[in-house]
């Protein structure tokens, strides 16, 4: 581990940046709320999962032990804020005449599957709601049993009013309790409740409700925000390091996790609280609702009224990451336009560092040069150590590719580096772009682009050019440029790059 790389996080529940400071270092404990897995993958949610990718892939860089856990709702979100209805899954299942574990296994294949298209690293443990019941369960009981949750009916709701009296409940979305009581709408089946903004532990099943499960209040299922206590320490301890999620997720899901976790065992479950933000079509949230939701399948296929052409998952990625992860980010097929050209500069860059080759120059060292080369290198961390900020990176690392790509035209000289400044720019551009960024080549997405057809196609250009059949070298240069591929003409001979 570098101890150089002072990594500052800004912490929802403290509202300011902080020093990143592991409990038990060198061993960080991560836990993000995943999906509910009865819709297909949201490119919101799938924004938000990229965005702790990175940081998964930081914290690794700087050579920490990551336990990265991230879930699968697969039972207890129901369909509106009262803590009635149906549960999400089971209503799909319903309505497709299906077992509720038929959708689950659907729509989590399909989330990993967009997931891996993202080159986003598996977490290290993705437990579910249902395979951890019983210790649902227990939760629930101690819960009652130290006076904060309450049966009613076969239900178990948790006291909030009874909580706040000697804790906070509200401190991390800043809201305050008198209000919500003010403002918390009269919905059918709030009766049984003790008061309106009391959240369900656990739910009696109706007689129609498919997953049910015996606990000592009658047959039911867990409320949704029990799972994410359960599982997080279960698997991390408590307190753990850093838990994560949609800012959408602040109230009441995390707000609701806090408190079940201090009401069960007196203490804070989290030190770092890290939250990312919304995606938006022209300022406005991306929704069904809306008319503006578009799904990942739709922009890789380009098969929506918004797009002009289809994107690769990598050029989304690079879309995704050139916004820090706790502002929003703007939709649209312009933006995606532009992430495209920048993101094959990036892969240009890729492809020209790792082909340079270093000669050291006999007489002195450009001192200036070197200089340079080492402060945008300190500046890629700086950059990622200011709350995983990736849009300092890339800005940094578009300022390296400069200078890449005057060593490969030879504006300047590469001998002018010192041997070890040669070193860092190669390894610094090629980590921040592959390990950090998460960022690859996408060629084996078509095969026009393996390398064996690339040079066979090269090398009959240049031998229509030698004998002047310009109608060949013309028809080449045309058919190379649909694949988004250029072909140059240099003084060493013939070359390739993406198109920009």
């Amino acid at each position: 581990m570098n101890s150089e790389n002072k990594l500052c996080v800004y912490n929802t529940i403290t509202r300011k940046k902080e020093l990143f400071e592991p409990i038990n270092p060198p061993f960080v404990g991560m836990y993000v709320c995943g999906p509910t897995v009865y819709g297909d993958a949201h490119l919101g949610n799938c924004r938000t999962f990229v965005s702790y990718d990175l940081m998964y892939r930081y914290l690794l860089h700087l050579g920490y032990r990551v336990r990265y856990v991230r879930n699968i709702t697969d039972v207890g979100h129901l369909v509106n804020d009262a803590d009635e209805g149906d549960d999400k899954i089971a209503k799909k299942a319903r309505m497709e005449k299906l077992e509720p574990m038929e959708i689950v296994q659907r729509y989590t294949l399909g989330f990993r599957d967009v997931m891996q298209k993202f080159n986003t690293l598996p977490p290290s443990i993705e437990p579910t709601a249902t395979g951890h019941i019983l210790e649902q369960i227990e939760m629930t009981q101690k819960l009652i049993d130290n006076g904060y949750a309450y049966s009613v009916n076969g239900s178990v709701y948790f006291d909030v009013i009874k909580y706040n009296q000697k804790f906070q409940y509200g401190k991390l979305s800043g809201r305050v309790i008198e209000e919500l009581i003010k403002t918390e709408r009269d919905l059918d089946g709030q009766e049984e409740k003790k008061n309106t903004i009391d959240f369900a532990l656990w739910k009696l099943a109706k007689p129609e409700h498919i997953m049910r499960w015996t606990s000592p209040w009658g047959k039911g299922f867990p409320g949704w925000h029990l799972e994410c206590s359960v599982m997080s320490t279960k698997y991390l301890g408590s307190p753990f390091d850093i838990h994560g999620g949609g800012m959408d997720l602040k109230f009441p899901h995390h707000e609701c996790e806090i408190a079940q976790n201090v009401g069960a065992e007196g203490s804070e479950p989290v030190k770092y609280w890290l939250h990312t933000n919304m995606l938006t079509v022209g300022g406005q949230r991306m929704g069904k609702s809306l008319g503006n939701y578009i799904s990942p399948d739709q922009l890789f296929t380009g098969d929506h009224k918004m797009l002009s052409k289809s994107y690769s998952p990598m050029t989304v990625r690079f879309f995704m990451l050139q916004t820090h992860y706790a502002s929003t980010l703007d939709f649209s097929d312009e933006a995606l336009k532009a992430s495209e050209k920048g993101f094959r500069k990036i892969l240009n860059g890729l492809k020209t560092i790792k082909e340079l080759s270093y000669q050291e120059k006999q007489d002195i060292f450009d001192e200036a040069l070197n200089k340079d080369i080492e402060q945008l290198s300190s500046l890629c961390y700086e950059g990622m150590n200011d709350d995983f900020n990736s849009p300092k990176l890339i800005a940094n690392l578009f300022n390296l590719l400069k200078y890449i790509n005057s060593f490969h035209n030879k504006v300047l000289n590469i001998g002018a580096l010192k041997p070890e400044n040669f070193i860092l720019l190669k390894t610094t551009f090629i980590t921040f772009v592959e390990n950090i960024l998460g960022l690859k080549e996408e060629k084996n997405n078509n095969p026009n682009m393996l390398d064996d057809v690339l040079k066979t196609l090269l090398d009959t250009y240049s031998e229509a050019k030698n004998r002047k059949d310009y109608a060949t070298v013309d028809l080449i240069r045309k058919e190379i440029k649909k694949q988004g591929i250029l072909i140059k003409d240099t003084k060493e001979g013939v070359e390739w790059s993406y198109e920009e």
